[in-house]
């Protein structure tokens, strides 16, 4: 039988990294210091490739520092082989990304 303690609470950190990386990174790309020119310069790749990032913060089993940018890395990687020309804004958004991670690992500790 699973160890339901271990099982919830890393689910329940994943669910909360996970939220937390959408609502962080939203809030932050649209009403951020670029804001404004974000909101008017919206691209439907760049919503899609942060589902894909929570999709897959989700279905990971264990989420560290490493495992978070390496999750990013490897959306990037596929959303640059789709979209080429985009590469530029693909490398920004996945770095602004990374740069949450601190915040979404005590957001994470303090719902445990």
């Amino acid at each position: 039988m699973e160890n339901k303690t271990n099982g919830n609470s890393n689910t329940a950190k994943l669910v909360v990294i996970g939220a937390s990386a959408a609502a962080a990174v939203a809030a932050y790309f649209f009403l951020g210091p670029d804001g404004k020119a974000h909101q008017k310069h919206a691209k439907a790749w760049a919503i899609k490739m942060k589902s894909e990032v929570v999709e897959r913060l989700e279905a990971a089993r264990e989420v560290s520092e490493p495992a978070y940018h390496t999750i990013i890395d490897g959306v990037a990687a596929e959303f640059t082989k789709a979209m080429s020309g985009d590469r530029k804004d693909i490398d920004a958004l996945a770095a602004d990304l990374k740069k949450h991670w601190k915040m979404l690992a005590d957001a994470a500790g303090s719902k445990s």
